[in-house]
């Protein structure tokens, strides 16, 4: 591009620019007659960045920065077109410019922008209800991105956002729970604003209780994005998660009424209670010791609340889970379990491992006491 053309291109930004952001335009002028690349790039998503900027960044963008997008890190370079096309008029604009976009970014050297850019369209084609057209596009990213030894956060983060989006549209609550956990590893808690962090709480919880897939909340419990939740009118969603996790049947009693504040929880009270009924089941397993895992099914009624003529099928959902691992003996009525998934433990479940570990230690010492009295004088202290 003509240095003179685009010296007056600038000074005529500049000139529409506030007042307190004029130097920055003298700042990229410089940069750019040096072609100091890296420099100029830095100042320019600096300036992106500013609400103030939104009106000049699309013209920025299209008769300036592709001037010299091949010098710049491309990576970067998409970053400015995506904080470019915040200023389409409409989806259908912003799908064209990330389609032209992605084609230009698409090459051997720059797979990791390709897929940045890619991400971007399949975010605005669910908008527009083109979920056949996302999933091809999130496909191709996962696909490259499988291939990376290394890829920027930023890049995983956009990818595992716009998919856990797919997944939410598709009501696939198990894989849309998996990728909404990945993005938040991919980022900085801080960088979310609190309505964005406890709306994410919120549909993460919702996906919890009415995946048929998940039965381990523990990577939810622990994460500090639950907190968002406290003192909200959603609290009790939290309170549920944790009564489901140490199968409290008299807290989902209490917390029951909640639901029908949330429409998936409302059409899923069925299932909600067949899967209170399964964590009762296996709080009830953990509690024993190992060596007194054989349960009645009457035992196990009494436990979950579940009727007699039921037990059997409940216990044969949890084997086939991957819940528990034993056996069911349909004559005596009796389940011989010999192993439990394990899980988070709250306070008081961690209390009744302590009561255990003591009632172990006494038994060890009982059984020690009791060697050294019956072999006398062959026990060798």
């Amino acid at each position: 591009m003509d240095p003179e053309v685009v010296a007056n291109f600038l000074s005529e930004q500049r000139e529409n620019a506030p007042e307190d952001l004029q130097q920055s335009f003298l700042t990229i002028e410089d940069y750019w007659d040096r072609k100091l690349w890296h420099q100029l790039t830095d100042v320019l998503v600096e300036y992106f960045n500013t609400s103030a900027s939104a009106p000049q960044r699309l013209p920025l963008f299209r008769h300036f920065i592709l001037s010299f997008s091949e010098k710049i890190n491309q990576l970067r370079f998409v970053t400015l077109g995506l904080l470019s096309a915040t200023q389409c008029s409409d989806d259908h604009e912003r799908l064209s410019f990330f389609t032209d976009l992605t084609k230009k970014v698409n090459k051997p050297a720059s797979q990791d922008a390709y897929v940045y850019a890619l991400v971007a369209a399949a975010d605005v084609k669910l908008r527009l209800q083109d979920l056949a057209g996302a999933r091809k596009d999130l496909d191709t990213a996962e696909s490259i991105l499988d291939s990376f030894d290394s890829v920027d956060t930023e890049v995983h983060a956009a990818f595992y956002r716009t998919n856990a989006s797919y997944f939410q549209a598709k009501a696939d609550f198990g894989a849309y729970y998996k990728n909404a956990l990945l993005y938040l590893a991919c980022i900085d808690l801080e960088s979310l604003t609190l309505e964005d962090a406890q709306s994410r709480a919120y549909d993460l919880s919702i996906a919890a209780l009415v995946s048929d897939s998940i039965y381990n909340f523990g990577e939810l419990l622990l994460h500090p994005i639950l907190e968002s939740l406290n003192s909200t009118e959603h609290s009790w969603l939290r309170d549920l998660l944790f009564a489901f996790n140490r199968g409290d049947l008299n807290a989902y009693n209490v917390l029951e009424s909640n639901t029908s504040k949330a429409p998936l929880l409302d059409e899923h009270k069925a299932f909600l209670w067949q899967k209170i009924s399964l964590s009762a089941l296996t709080e009830a397993v953990f509690r024993r010791p190992p060596h007194d895992r054989a349960m009645t099914f009457q035992t196990i009624s009494q436990e979950t609340k579940v009727q007699a003529h039921e037990i059997e099928i409940l216990i044969m959902k949890a084997l086939s889970l991957g819940l528990l691992k034993g056996s069911i003996d349909q004559v005596a009525e009796i389940a011989r379990i010999n192993w439990v998934q394990p899980k988070v433990l709250d306070m008081k479940q961690i209390d009744s491992m302590r009561l255990r570990l003591k009632d172990w230690d006494s038994s060890v010492n009982q059984l020690g006491n009791w060697i050294e009295g019956v072999g006398k004088d062959v026990w060798a202290a």
